[in-house]
């Protein structure tokens, strides 16, 4: 939250003293939103590598001008980690997952040969028994909906 804005979510207690938010609250309706577009502000300059969805920040990269992968990674990694410390954000450690070749990503796997569906997530679907005909394959796609 701004310094500046902090002044305007003050509400005054029974005891008559006056409380003010330091942090979005998460109970209201537009905190998620207006995260997201910090949080894409923040990273403006960096998303050439380090694109963001709300919390989410998926630092990628490959190898250039003689480096490697891993190197120009850990080159990435610390302007993200440089931009963060800069507007006094931080992240979970137990939540990181670092120079990892693949990462999940809102249900599927994301890598360098493109994306692919979480297998226990299709598992289910490719157990179904194969339509033999049209109201068979009617069937089918209403299970799946």
């Amino acid at each position: 939250m701004r310094e500046s804005d902090i002044p305007l979510t003050a509400v005054s207690t029974p005891s008559g003293m006056l409380w003010e938010w330091l942090v979005m609250p998460q109970g209201l309706t537009n905190a998620p939103a207006t995260f997201n577009r910090m949080i894409s502000h923040v990273l403006r300059p960096l998303r050439a590598f380090a694109p963001s969805y709300f919390d989410d920040i998926f630092v990628h990269s490959r190898a250039e001008d003689g480096l490697s992968a891993v190197d120009v990674h850990l080159r990435h990694l610390r302007k993200v980690f440089e931009k963060m410390r800069e507007n006094k954000l931080y992240a979970n450690l137990k939540k990181c997952v670092f120079c990892a070749p693949e990462i999940p990503v809102l249900g599927c796997y994301v890598s360098k040969s493109g994306v692919r569906a979480d297998p226990e997530k299709i598992s289910s679907i490719c157990s179904w028994p194969t339509p033999k005909n049209q109201t068979e394959l009617h069937q089918w796609l209403l299970r799946s909906d």
